[in-house]
């Protein structure tokens, strides 16, 4: 309700987007020059270099749509700040646009969300662990079930890595498979190497020790899941989060988008700790990137 009220109109909701985009300082998005005119309307610029003209839209995750821009920021709101996520048949209802619409607005905003960043540090603990995301094929009808999909199987499954920064933000990924030629190079590319590691007994984790501080393992085939502070119980339960977001309410993913799904789960655990209005305005800090529809279903 705060934000169908801030934004009562159009120009409103742009004027919003120059502020928060520019901060003043606007410069062409086609070549970065800050020798800008502009129209009238006060919505419309124009580069003194380039001379191509364009809306604070352009080079955003909002190009190209004929999307209101209240009804994205509403979108955006409901995507980060509702604890599971949102379907896009849910929002079709909410915005009153169509399912397609719907669908194709909420993967440009979960381009938005992905970062790259390096996560540990000397003194730090970071938990790492693996998952599969997909239907257990005993589930599934049997003239749909695939063969051989047992245990860690990416035949039907698509194995997803995380690695958490005890009390710190958290990354994940999709993999390939979870063979320590896969993982072992992901994670040196993302934890810090004086860091401490913990793990289960995966084999794939087996040569850690090699790049990093300190590597301790629980032993889950044991029935071991805390042993001091050696546990994996935080990436875990972050895990128990994304799968319920997954079965409740999107149902099923594909290996192809499987990514944008974890980045938008990453990004509400890595701002649970935050206000709804400060993780809209992280969002919008970030929109600068553009997805075409060709380039998705490709």
């Amino acid at each position: 309700m705060e934000i169908m009220s801030f934004f009562s109109d159009e120009k409103t909701a742009l004027d919003f987007l120059v502020q928060k985009r520019w901060n003043g300082n606007i410069t062409c998005p086609h070549c970065n020059s800050n020798k800008i005119y502009t129209f009238k309307d006060n919505t419309r610029y124009k580069c003194g270099s380039c001379l191509k003209q364009f809306t604070a839209k352009v080079g955003t995750i909002f190009e190209g749509s004929k999307i209101p821009l209240r009804k994205w920021f509403i979108a955006m709101y409901l995507l980060t700040s509702h604890k599971k996520g949102i379907s896009s048949h849910q929002l079709a209802r909410d915005l009153n646009i169509t399912q397609k619409s719907a669908w194709f607005l909420l993967h440009r905003i979960r381009i938005a969300l992905s970062t790259d960043s390096f996560i540990g540090g000397e003194n730090l603990i970071v938990e790492i662990d693996e998952t599969y995301v997909g239907g257990k094929s005993k589930n599934k009808h049997s003239h749909k079930r695939t063969k051989g999909t047992q245990g860690r199987s990416t035949k039907d499954k698509t194995p997803v890595v995380g690695m958490i920064e005890r009390g710190g933000i958290l990354k994940a990924m999709k993999v390939e498979n979870t063979q320590s030629v896969s993982l072992q190079p992901l994670i040196e590319k993302t934890v810090y190497p004086k860091t401490t590691v913990m793990t289960d007994e995966w084999w794939g984790y087996k040569k850690l020790h090699t790049a990093f501080k300190e590597h301790h393992f629980i032993n889950h085939g044991k029935s071991e899941y805390v042993n001091g502070i050696v546990h994996t119980n935080t990436i875990e339960g972050f895990w128990s989060l994304f799968k319920r977001s997954i079965f409740g309410i999107y149902h099923s993913t594909s290996n192809k988008h499987i990514q944008q799904y974890v980045d938008e789960a990453v990004f509400r655990y890595n701002t649970r700790k935050t206000t709804n209005e400060l993780r809209f305005h992280l969002l919008l800090s970030s929109v600068n990137k553009r997805l075409k529809y060709k380039d998705l279903v490709s």
